[in-house]
């Protein structure tokens, strides 16, 4: 499915999915364990999205990373 390989998810619906903070999704963006796509900034405030493909390609390979 193509299209939905292509859509890009806020840091908060991320997040809701696996029920972690904002904070947590953003922090594992600049620690480079989650990739983000950055967006031009708009004031102070740093926004990410994730692509859906990189979510679920993540939690493949969860099974390396879960205790």
């Amino acid at each position: 499915m193509q299209v939905m390989s292509e859509e890009l998810l806020t840091t908060f619906e991320v997040a809701r999915l696996l029920r972690v903070d904002p904070s947590t999704i953003r922090r594992w963006i600049k620690e480079g364990t989650l990739e983000g796509v950055l967006l031009p900034r708009r004031g102070k405030k740093q926004l990410y999205r994730i692509r859906w493909k990189t979510l679920n390609d993540m939690l493949q390979d969860s099974s390396s990373w879960l205790v």
